[in-house]
This record gives structure tokens, sequence and C-alpha cells, in this order.
């Protein structure tokens, strides 16, 4: 009865359509963490899954890699209210509808999948937070239906107007926001110098600075929470490697104490 047990687990990852389906032991066997809730990082690519399975419960997941599956339905993501960094190329996912719910989506990649229409997009405008959006990879040759129209991305553009990245391209930051500047300083200079002068031409107005004070200035670098799990993880390692440390120096001095204290045996009386 065991071995059919574990043969009707086996059966149960590649059902349906023979796909592996995400399963708990795949989960923890992939992390090595105990508690699915416990997961903060997943790298599942290339491993031939269709089924996300029981992905939903990693309810503190923040970064995760699905690249390179046979993944069609995201239901499952709709409870990934941390996902931060989600990367879906080379699957065949035709709608994102359930990533509408994860509202502190960053980045999102799913170049070479099977959206066809800008429309099944819709479903992300009320991500916030959301900055850089893949539907195209040249160098991995990577599409969707939908990049065919020519003007696809200044459509994403418009219908995402925080993006700041899209197809890895950037579209908006300290880059954009300078042509922005010189575009209106070059309006306000073409106004300026079209009238004539007279006693009721406009007084010419004081120069303004281009920017706002302190915009030059590098903004403070901000530590995602992924980064400072890995900084206490690494700080308890080091905490118990010093106290191994100290214990070992406590047993060798033990030792050599022990080996000091040992009587001469040539002071035995046989």
């Amino acid at each position: 009865m065991e071995g059919r047990g574990e043969a009707g687990e086996e059966e149960e990852e590649e059902e349906e359509g023979g796909g592996l389906r995400i399963t708990p032991q795949l989960l923890k066997a992939s992390t090595g963490e105990f508690a699915l809730e416990s997961i903060l990082l997943l790298r599942l690519r290339g491993r031939g899954i269709a089924h996300l399975g029981c992905l939903g419960d990693c309810t503190s997941l923040e970064w995760l890699d699905l690249s390179g599956n046979a993944i069609t339905q995201l239901g499952p993501l709709a409870a990934l209210k941390s996902l931060a960094v989600l990367n879906l190329s080379r699957n065949r996912v035709t709608s994102l509808e359930p990533l509408g719910s994860c509202h502190n989506l960053q980045s999102l990649n799913v170049a070479g999948n099977l959206l066809s229409s800008l429309q099944q997009l819709r479903c992300l405008t009320g991500l916030r937070r959301l900055e850089s959006l893949r539907l195209r990879d040249p160098l991995a040759r990577l599409a969707n239906p939908l990049c065919a129209a020519p003007a696809y991305r200044a459509a994403l553009a418009d219908m995402f107007p925080g993006l700041k990245a899209i197809d890895g391209e950037r579209v908006s930051g300290r880059g954009s926001e300078l042509y922005q500047l010189c575009r209106d300083l070059d309006s306000s200079l073409g106004r300026g110098g079209g009238g004539s002068a007279g006693a009721g031409a406009e007084q010419p107005r004081v120069a303004q600075p281009w920017v706002e004070a302190g915009f030059w200035e590098p903004r403070p670098p901000r530590r995602s929470s992924i980064m400072e799990e890995a900084y206490k993880q690494f700080g308890e390692v080091l905490q118990e490697c010093r106290e191994l440390s100290r214990r070992a120096d406590d047993t060798i001095a033990q030792a050599e104490r022990a080996l000091n204290s040992r009587p001469d045996p040539n002071s035995y009386v046989f």
C-alpha cells in the first residue's frame, strides 16, 4: 500500500496532460523550507510545469521565476499579495486576469506567451507599483502575438503611464524628465521670441531654475524585503559560526587541560 501511495503522488504530479503539478513536496524540496508561508524566493525554471497547484499557499513570496514551462492558467497567483518580481516568459499564458490582485507587483516578464490583444492587459492597470513590463525579448526571440502591431509600445505607454521600462528599454525616469524639461524650455523660448518690442510688450520674466532644488542629488537606495531577509539570514549564520568557534575553543582547552593533568606513566608501580 505504501508503494501504491508513492505511485499515486507521482501520478498526481503528472496528471492532466502530462504536465508537472506544483505540490508542497516539490516546493519544500526546491527551497529547503518546511513551511510554504516562509518561502520568499522561488525559481522553478524549465521544470515542465503545467499546473500551479498549491503555489497560492506561498503567501510571503516576493520573487518568482516560472519561465520555460507549459503554464496556461495563473489562478493561484492571485493570492500572492507580496509578489514583486514575476517571470512567466516562454509559457502558454492567454490571460493575465489573476495578476490584477498582485498589488505589489513591480516587474513582470510575459515574453513568449499567447497574449493577442492589448485588452488582455487592462486587468493590470490597477497595479500602481508596476514599473517594468516585458512582452518581447529580441535576444531570446520571444514575443506575443500582440507585438505584431506597429505601435503597441506607444499604446502600452499610454495605458501604463507609470512604467519605466517596456521590453527592457527605458521609457521614463531621469532621462525622459530631462527631455520634458528641454521641450518645455524650447516652448517657452519660442513664445517669448515671437512678440514685438514696445510699451505694451510683456516684461521678461525672472529666470527660474530648470529643476527643483535637490533634483540632481542621488536618491538613497531602497532595500527590498528580500535583501533585508538575506542580510538577516547571513547575520544568523555568522552568529552561529561564532558560537561554534567559541565552543570548539572551549573543547580544545578542556582537552589540553585533561592531557596536562594526566600523571606520568612511569610513576605507576606494578
